[in-house]
């Protein structure tokens, strides 16, 4: 399990983008296994915190106690994403037509926020400390850091199990990493406190961190805004998708094209097909739902297809939504 952790401190970071592009689960992953599994983390988590604020109470150590308060927003992110995936999980009914899906996008976004909000703090305590530092218990710091280092690759070797396609579990993920990543650097700190006195570390530490906390909580609120805003997947070009489908043999055109992700992982699509007369609607139907599919992963579509009289395109859609994309010439058409 160490072996595994250790590796996801190059893993975890990795582009946002690469990873938000799959669509479904890609490894197969349910609900009930993510609750599992992030269930197990909260209860490391939790035990840790409870344990770093009674030594801390112990030893007299405000710098024990504020950490155990940090261990709270982590324990809450999982919380959150535990609560989000729950709802999520909720068959559509009444006005909420999709569920609450993204119930799972709101618990990430706020797991965005809260990062950035800690950053802001970190930056601001390690800049004070830097220009007048306080005396740090190297020891006692080093020790507690170790321990933690232990929870949390525990804690985040848990959560890798789960789905990290969902940004729900990622937001999760992001949080548990990044608290991993303070304890190496607190531990690096607590070290060269001891050894050399230089109590500056601690702040040197402090915000490196702050830097990868942003660099994490940036990536969670700029995914979770793409899909609030409806903003297509980001491996589907909508305009090379529109010129393909427009394409096809018997397609005069494709307007009101749209396409965008109800969760992360999960892309729907709606578009306005206008068929040639002489073409057949359902065949030419059937051709655009399997270069979706087979080309694009796209399974939950919404097509409205329909013949254009004599070559005329002015009798649908007068005011179309985007870009109008042209068939080729009868005859030039690729199916």
């Amino acid at each position: 399990m160490v072996g595994d952790a250790l590796s996801l401190l190059h893993r975890g970071t990795r582009s946002y983008g690469s990873r938000m592009g799959a669509h479904g689960h890609g490894h197969g992953v349910g609900a009930a296994t993510d609750r599992r599994w992030l269930g197990l983390a909260l209860g490391l988590i939790v035990a840790f915190m409870v344990g770093e604020f009674v030594v801390g109470l112990l030893a007299g150590s405000l710098a024990l106690i504020s950490d155990s308060a940090h261990m709270l927003t982590d324990a809450a992110s999982l919380v959150l994403a535990l609560v989000a995936i729950r709802l999520a999980a909720r068959p559509a009914r009444g006005g909420y037509t999709y569920g609450l899906r993204r119930a799972e996008i709101l618990s990430a976004q706020a797991n965005g926020i809260t990062l950035l909000l800690l950053a802001v703090w970190f930056v601001y305590e390690g800049i004070e400390r830097l220009l007048s530092p306080p005396q740090v218990a190297g020891l006692l710091v080093l020790v507690t850091a170790l321990v933690g280092i232990v929870v949390n690759l525990a804690a985040t070797w848990c959560i890798s199990r789960a789905d990290r396609s969902s940004l729900n579990v990622e937001g999760a993920f992001q949080h548990i990493l990044n608290d991993l990543f303070a304890f190496v650097a607190t531990a690096v700190a607590g070290l060269v406190v001891l050894l050399t006195g230089f109590d500056r570390a601690d702040a040197i530490a402090a915000l490196v961190v702050a830097a990868l906390m942003i660099k994490a909580g940036w990536g969670l609120v700029r995914e979770s805004g793409r899909i609030f805003l409806e903003a297509a997947p980001r491996d589907v070009d909508p305009d090379a998708l529109g010129a393909r489908l427009a394409g096809i043999a018997g397609v005069a055109e494709v307007h009101d094209l749209h396409v965008w992700e109800i969760t992360s992982g999960q892309a729907a699509l709606s578009a306005h097909v206008l068929v040639r007369p002489e073409a057949d609607c359902h065949d030419v139907q059937r051709a655009i739902e399997v270069v979706l599919r087979e080309e694009h992963g796209l399974s939950h579509t919404t097509l409205q297809v329909d013949h254009c009289e004599d070559e005329s395109l002015d009798d649908h859609c007068a005011d179309p939504h985007g870009p109008v994309h042209l068939g080729e010439q009868v005859g030039d058409a690729t199916p």
